[in-house]
């Protein structure tokens, strides 16, 4: 879910920087005055005298966005229940930082425009835009790129919520009490549906866009229905009983096909993936496709002439847009990241480093949808409304620009996990400290021609990589065994311990290497629930000894240590560290040059 959710967001990306493009290119052009014109071109719906219409910008922005928001919900809830917001710990240093990445931008706005006309506009810096910082992440490549990508999603998230939160408190000029107490009937109505179990379609449509119709009457920005009823969508994970008839129905098509059977196959699998699922998979490719370019294509356009940006270049609309998604955005989530790790609070989703968290600080002052969303609700003066565009144009340009450079710039040990002060001052040794014994894990002939020693950890990634390579190298090479011994990085893989724990107790029950494998193939699922999961398919008690477990865990790591090894994954070659790459080819030229040498 996930992954197909980045691919989306980034492949999106160069469509919406085209709408862009052609809307900065209309505004500007020869026919300039047709995109105003255009945008306010009204548009309805009418039933005999009763008469309901919009222009096509708020058809836009109240209408087509309520969707992309609902598509917020629907990625809130999903993480809640079944994604990675339901590790509070992993939670907590992207919410931390997202509400400094909201607060800070906003206070340097304020320190511009604060007790003037335009300080009604300390809403529009706070906002990160995910399709545009992923399609930068997808270009720069940086080293790590699933955890830090897992970790601004997160930030994006909590940041999406919070947006919407002060889009509805701040942002509502008017309320009309009856159209308000008509939108929480109607969605006390779609609660009770849900509750009743009832899922017929027509009737959550007809009952969403009367909600819609009346929270707009109401005065209350629809957006934050359409984010309420995406988090109301059921989101489950699909149950024993209905993939078994799925299967089922499945084998029954396969062996007699026919349109019924096709039918009911079809079917029984669409109800084994619950309706959040499905949903997110319908609509993600109309958001990102259509939804947001339509958006920012009605709503980027400036005009650049000289007057327009010199007058920007003095004004502090633009100057406090720019520096708060640009300063603001970097500092807020920087200190928010920082703080929760220096507390305590929390820990970050991978093999992070501080070069490639700063540089996702830099890139996430990339502000756009929700801040130009944002304008139109602060701005009722043009002159305002166009400085703000500019500030956010120039704010996302430069925040993009920083977190290039930051990235190129940061730490990077070419690929191998680390922490950010692993890089030690003292020349390190190349032998390894603690010859292979009789404690030690090893696959393959006592009486191997090569030894490789493995330091390594279980939720390391590039150790995931590794992992096939050296089973490879074993299977192809009679003449060669392998030794692994712990290393897990605490900081940076907080389920590498206990998965090297219950990796110990297979080894009581002489099951490691099986343990080893089916922790390597299962790497983004090491809860402790998962760990005793595994544990019981192979028949061990995965806690029956931890401190037992714990000493014998911390003997490698001491022995890692003392042979100069501070990142995974670490291979020795024969007592001897091997500096090479980490792929097959390269491998096995090193075994050759072993085998060669006197």
């Amino acid at each position: 879910m996930l992954r197909a959710f980045l691919r989306t967001e980034a492949g999106s990306t160069s469509v919406l920087l085209a709408a862009t493009v052609l809307a900065l290119a209309w505004v500007n052009s020869p026919w300039g005055n047709t995109y105003e014109a255009f945008w306010h071109t009204p548009m309805g719906i009418s039933f005999g005298d009763a008469a309901f219409s919009l222009d096509l910008r708020h058809w836009v922005n109240d209408g087509l966005m309520t969707v992309f928001f609902f598509l917020i919900g629907l990625e809130v809830s999903y993480e809640i229940r079944l994604g990675q917001l339901r590790d509070r710990r992993l939670v907590a240093v992207p919410a931390v930082a997202a509400f400094g990445g909201m607060l800070v931008p906003a206070g340097v706005y304020l320190l511009l425009n604060a007790g003037g006309p335009a300080a009604g506009g300390w809403g529009v810096p706070i906002a990160t835009d995910t399709a545009f910082v992923l399609g930068l992440l997808a270009v720069v490549g940086a080293r790590c790129p699933d955890p830090l990508r897992a970790f601004l999603l997160t930030l994006a998230i909590v940041d999406d919520v919070l947006a919407i939160m002060i889009i509805a408190i701040f942002y509502t000029d008017r309320l009309s009490v009856p159209a308000l107490l008509l939108a929480v009937l109607l969605l006390a109505a779609i609660v009770t549906l849900r509750w009743l179990k009832i899922w017929r379609a027509p009737a959550y449509i007809v009952l969403g866009f009367s909600l819609w119709v009346a929270t707009l009457q109401s005065g209350i920005h629809p957006t934050l229905i359409g984010i309420a009823l995406g988090i109301l969508v059921f989101v489950y994970v699909p149950t024993d009983h209905k993939l078994l008839l799925a299967g089922e129905a499945v084998q029954e098509f396969t062996s007699t096909p026919s349109a019924r059977a096709a039918r009911e196959a079809t079917r029984r699998v669409q109800r084994a993936v619950s309706v959040n699922e499905r949903l997110q998979l319908r609509l993600h490719p109309w958001s990102s496709y259509v939804i947001v370019p339509i958006f920012a294509l009605a709503n980027a356009g400036v005009r650049l002439d000289g007057e327009t940006l010199r007058a920007a270049a003095t004004s502090p609309v633009a100057i406090g847009v720019a520096l708060g998604l640009l300063l603001g955005k970097f500092v807020g989530i920087s200190l928010g990241t920082w703080l929760p790790l220096r507390l305590g609070w929390g820990t970050l989703p991978g093999n992070l480093v501080w070069g490639q968290l700063l540089g996702g600080a830099a890139v996430s002052g990339i502000g756009f949808t929700v801040a130009l969303f944002i304008v139109d609700l602060a701005f009722e003066d043009s002159v305002l409304h166009d400085q703000a565009k500019i500030g956010i144009l120039a704010g996302s340009l430069l925040s993009a620009a920083l977190g290039w450079v930051i990235f190129k710039l940061a730490w990077d040990r070419g690929g191998v996990c680390a922490p950010p002060d692993a890089e030690p001052a003292e020349e390190l040794p190349d032998t390894l400290s603690v010859p292979v014994g009789p404690g030690d894990h090893v696959r393959g002939p006592a009486k191997a021609r090569v030894t490789i020693v493995e330091y390594a950890d279980f939720e390391c990634p590039y150790c995931g990589r590794l992992h096939p390579i050296l089973e490879e190298i074993i299977r192809k090479n009679p003449d060669v065994r392998l030794v692994f011994r712990h290393f897990p990085l605490r900081t940076l893989h907080p389920r590498a311990a206990p998965a090297a724990i219950v990796a110990e107790a297979a080894a009581d029950a002489d099951r490691f290497w099986e343990m080893h494998d089916v922790l390597y193939d299962n790497q983004r699922f090491l809860t402790d629930a998962d760990l005793e999961h595994f544990a019981a398919e192979l028949a061990v008690d995965p806690w029956g000894d931890v401190p037992r477990h714990v000493e014998r865990v911390a003997l490698d790591e001491t022995s890692g240590r003392e042979s100069g090894v501070r990142g995974t994954p670490t291979l020795f070659l024969n007592g001897r560290r091997y500096q090479g790459a980490l792929d097959l080819d390269s491998i096995s030229r090193a075994l050759e040059e072993i085998r060669e040498s006197p």
